[in-house]
């Protein structure tokens, strides 16, 4: 388990762009991840999309599952992002959304990682509510020294 504290040594993003709020289970054996990201009628994209009908934005659910899948990245390698070492998100595949997530909604981020080769990183990610899946993806992050 990790909170919110442990999280900001891993990922170098800050209010209101960090989009992991709690680190449930890191399993480094089976290579895997499950966090979570409380969604609230608090956050600032709610303001404008949409204010009758407030729905989270797909990229930042895209962008919660890429973070947790860093966070994956960064303990598997055993560093920091102060270390001088940094993911960038540089694609997905195989990227489907089934629902939307809405203010009230817990999102489940679970990531896998797949593969690595000349330091691109591949992972399987998904976010659910409540049992139901609501995004997946394969995310391709490029690890990159400062």
């Amino acid at each position: 388990m990790m909170d919110i504290n442990e999280i900001r040594e891993f990922l170098p993003h800050r209010y209101p762009f960090l989009l992991v709020d709690r680190v449930a289970e890191l399993d480094l054996e089976a290579k895997s991840i499950s966090a979570y990201k409380n969604v609230t009628i608090n956050e600032p994209f709610f303001n404008g999309h949409f204010p009758q009908h407030p729905i989270m934005p797909g990229v930042l659910i895209i962008e919660a599952m890429a973070q947790a899948a860093g966070i994956l990245g960064f303990k598997m390698m055993g560093v920091k992002p102060e270390d001088g070492t940094l993911y960038y998100f540089v694609g997905s595949d195989k990227l489907r959304f089934r629902q939307p997530v809405v203010p009230g909604d817990q999102l489940i981020l679970a990531a896998r990682f797949i593969s690595c080769k000349r330091s691109i990183w591949k992972f399987d990610c998904r976010a659910t509510v409540d049992g139901k899946e609501v995004c997946s993806a394969e995310i391709i992050c490029a690890e990159r020294k400062l």
